[in-house]
């Protein structure tokens, strides 16, 4: 352009024409040099990235100029992206993601075994034993990988030092599923992996090399005790790299499992194991072939495991036959939570990420109807860009504009509140050990950034319409006053809407709360809560029978007299930790297993005062139940209901383990007592014997009752015992009420997840009841002093604005308890003695949203009243 300016400027200056002439004769010629630059530049620019470069600055200066919409909003969003990305990053790694390092993992499952027994079926994918892993790998065809994995807990060390650890004990093929390469050494081969007894050697993980070693090159050759077997360090694993754990602590090691398997026990136990390979609690993965798919791998499976069991009967023709245990294999997800024996826990975690979706709803719905009253405001500036020739395309594409720059600050702010988060939700869902920095996780920021983009997408799309809609003339006329105040009823319904998912969320608190407060109240037949338990551990030490039950005679008078202990006990079991059976005999009755099992603990005469389980009629043990002396027993009060309805049990006689057995009388009726299950669903059948006169060398647990002041001193305890440990055997201590509490973890889960999120939602939802209600007010400030000059009371303005406020939240309270009430059936399931329905917690909860909606519309409408109304009314 400059140069035909400078030659149509030559030209006229040939013909005469002065300079200022010559100059003006040029840019007539050449016509509007903005609009031929704003031509060639759209002709030659990419016009979509321009407008949106443009419309990104234009939408920066107005959130520069409103800071106080533009932080609540961030603010918002931010904590509906976070909670998602938090949850995202749980459930994920719980469910979906892949172990590190795992190879074709949409082809490698573990294997559940499906059992029927008495009516019920069973799901198991960790209690098998070697045989049918055998089995399974023999008669099955359509894979090419199979291994099998157990993680126990294991001694590490010796002396003072050692300490229980999470083991992998894993066949040699184990490796071959991952894609990975030693940082040290190497892995152990199917050499070292032979029954009847692998070779003692260990892989470490990377990250015990580093803490116990220090990352030191020579850890190759050492030796290290891993329970009975001293091992020799052959390889360290890869960074990150954790095996296949569940929900637990991961790993620090791998061992052969039938290295693990070998050492389990003295000599007498190995001969017994290892005849038919009767041992171990193993899972199974398999790696399908290609072409194969999951419904063929599991009939495969199947027919295999019924093969297996037929084999089985053929040596014990007692057991179930197929027609009645039903068998079914199933090749399902190789993370067990999200199996098909996932359990009450995994149910609540669905739940709970569903919790975090609605509480990102109840914020899309919160920044909607801020964004509403930001168009509304405008709407003025709207018209008048119209009526320059603005597209109403542009304005949508301005106003979404704005929407997503808000939601990508709300991102920002989301990602960190769930790095802040990860914490807690790490030490209620994920094992120790396991990282869950957002930061870091591309997986977790990809859902969160997409979140992002539909929150909004969300709050944006209704007031980009409502900026081209409308009367243009009339929004031209209209003054600064009129047409401000403008009631919109989406906004009315989106308010609706917040409350309403506020109501539903808070219902959930509320009944998760009493879920959790009637399984910490139930009574189970016993107190666990001031009680220690402390178990003993050989490691395959063979000890003389006289020896092992003067060892623990020791250290039952050891712990006694311990400083806080009240009252202790040596016992062969303990409830939801380990439990036994044995043959049991009653004249009269044919078969006492028709109705169901009967548990069996063996137990010094304090146990009853340790657990503080309640005799109800009869007496307990005493000193005076001692080998030679007449055999006795406690049973609980169901199993005396059922052998001997309507009877007086007490006197009755027991033949325990044969029929020919002395008989063994009842002489105490105890109170039904919990074993396995919180839920109600196991028979109270129990009975109790004097240690001394049954299984004398079995009582491999202490119980100890503590004072308030010392049931938190568990090393104390443990160094103390540790003293009558012979050899490298040892003692481990934990509170009894950490092993409950493990039966307990979905309620509480529930409970602490559900009032997070519901009180989080509940503040979401009063601040967008306020900020609407602060909003119409600032827009009616000229009604209102209008009314006060004409006389209005005070009272009559705070009824008028807090009346508005109110009618929202009625709504809302009203649409959440049928929503409540609906969604009642699928929670019912979750809750423990609770109802899904129950009136009193939807009561309190509509009270409580009702008293803050009270409070968010009476500030508002307080600050009316204090409006000068000349000052407003000359205001314009």
């Amino acid at each position: 352009l400059r140069f035909h300016r400078e030659q149509l400027e030559r030209h006229a200056r040939a013909e005469g024409a002065g300079a200022d002439e010559a100059t003006y004769a040029a840019r007539r010629r050449l016509g509007n040099g903005t609009r031929v630059h704003e031509e060639t530049r759209d002709r030659w620019s990419v016009l979509w990235l321009d407008h949106f470069q443009q419309d990104l600055r234009y939408a920066l200066r107005g959130l520069r100029r409103s800071p106080g919409f533009t932080a609540t909003v961030i603010l918002t969003l931010g904590l509906g992206i976070g909670a998602n990305a938090a949850m995202f990053g749980v459930i994920d790694r719980l469910m979906f993601r892949p172990f590190p390092y795992l190879r074709d993992p949409g082809r490698v499952h573990r294997v559940y075994l499906q059992t029927t027994y008495r009516g019920r079926t069973f799901t198991d994918s960790t209690g098998y034993e070697y045989a049918t892993f055998l089995d399974l790998e023999k008669y099955t065809s359509v894979f090419d990988r199979y291994a099998g994995i157990s993680n126990p807990m294991l001694a590490i060390g010796t002396g003072d030092d050692s300490q229980e650890q999470r083991v992998g004990t894993v066949s040699a093929s184990f490796f071959d599923f991952f894609a990975l390469r030693p940082v040290l050494g190497r892995f152990f081969t199917p050499a070292e992996d032979i029954t009847p007894q692998g070779a003692p050697v260990v892989v470490l993980t990377y990250a015990f090399w580093m803490t116990q070693y220090g990352g030191r090159d020579d850890v190759l050759g050492q030796t290290l005790q891993i329970g009975n077997v001293l091992c020799t360090i052959i390889g360290v694993a890869p960074r990150e790299f954790v095996g296949v754990p569940d929900q637990t602590s991961p790993p620090v090691a791998f061992i052969p499992i039938t290295t693990y398997a070998g050492n389990m026990g003295g000599p007498d136990d190995r001969k017994t194991y290892f005849s038919q390979y009767h041992w171990g609690w193993l899972s199974m993965m398999v790696h399908r072939k290609p072409g194969v798919s999951e419904a063929m791998a599991s009939a495969d499976l199947t027919r295999a495991r019924l093969q297996s069991l037929n084999a089985v009967r053929a040596l014990d023709p007692d057991l179930p036959s197929a027609a009645e245990a039903n068998p079914i294999a199933i090749a399902g997800a190789l993370k067990s939570a999200a199996g098909p024996d996932a359990g009450l826990e995994a149910t609540t975690l669905l739940w709970v990420t569903g919790v975090a979706v609605v509480v990102l709803l109840i914020a899309c719905a919160n920044v909607t109807n801020l964004m509403f009253a930001r168009v509304l405001r405008r709407r003025r500036e709207f018209a008048v860009r119209l009526a320059l020739g603005v597209s109403r395309a542009r304005l949508v594409a301005q106003t979404l504009t704005e929407s997503l720059l808000l939601a990508g600050l709300g991102l920002i702010a989301g990602i960190l509140v769930a790095e802040w988060g990860g914490a807690a939700l790490r030490h209620l869902f994920v094992s120790e050990g396991t990282t869950l920095g957002v930061l870091t996780d591309w997986r977790t920021i990809g859902v969160a950034a997409a979140a992002a983009v539909i929150a909004g997408i969300l709050s944006g799309s209704g007031p980009a319409l409502l900026t081209i809609k409308g009367d243009l003339a009339g929004s031209l006329k209209a003054g600064a006053r009129e047409g401000t105040h403008q009631p919109i009823r989406a906004r009315g319904v989106l308010l609706i809407t917040q409350a309403a998912l506020s109501v539903l969320l808070l219902v959930g608190a509320g009944l998760f709360v009493k879920s959790l407060h009637n399984v910490r109240n139930l009574r189970m037949g016993y107190d666990a809560a001031p009680v220690l338990m402390v178990s003993r551990n050989l490691r395959g030490m063979d000890l003389p029978d006289s020896v092992r039950i003067d060892l623990g005679k020791r250290l039952l008078a050891a712990a006694e007299a311990l400083p806080g202990v009240t009252h202790a006990s040596q016992v062969s079991s303990v409830p939801f930790w380990s439990t036994s059976d044995r043959d049991l005999f009653v004249t009269g009755i044919d078969s006492v297993s028709r109705f169901g099992r009967f548990t069996v603990a063996s137990a010094s005469p304090d146990y009853f005062l340790s657990m503080d389980t309640r005799i109800l009629r009869g007496r307990p043990f005493s000193g005076q139940d001692r080998a030679g002396s007449p055999p006795v027993a406690v049973v609980s009060q169901g199993m005396a209901e059922a052998l001997w309805p309507g009877k007086e049990a007490l006197g009755q006689c027991l033949r325990i383990g044969a029929d020919t057995m002395p008989c063994t009388t009842v002489i105490g009726i105890a109170e039904n007592a919990m074993q396995r299950s919180l839920l109600g669903d196991e028979k109270p059948y129990r009975y109790y014997l004097p240690i001394d006169q049954f299984e004398p060398t079995r009582g491999n647990y202490l119980l100890l009752r503590m004072d308030e002041t010392s049931i938190k001193a568990l090393e104390p305890i443990r160094k103390a015992l540790q003293t009558v440990m012979p050899g490298q055997s040892y003692v481990t201590v934990r509170p009894l009420e950490e092993v409950v509490d493990q039966h307990r973890r979905s309620w509480q889960v529930g409970a602490t997840m559900f009032v997070a999120f519901g009180v989080l939602a509940l503040l979401v939802a009063a601040v967008g009841l306020y900020g609407m209600i602060t909003y119409n007010v600032a827009q009616r400030m000229h009604e209102l002093g209008v009314r006060i000059a004409l006389g209005a009371q005070a009272r009559e303005l705070v009824r008028l604005v807090v009346g508005q406020g109110l009618r929202f939240a009625i709504s809302g309270v009203a649409v959440g308890l049928v929503a409540a009430l609906i969604v009642a059936r699928w929670v019912q399931p979750l809750l423990f003695h609770q109802s899904a329905r129950d009136p009193v917690t939807f009561g309190l909860v509509g009270a409580i949203l009702l008293a803050v909606a009270l409070v968010a519309s009476a500030m508002p409408a307080l600050r009316a009243t204090r409006a000068d109304p000349n000052t407003v009314l000359r205001s314009e």
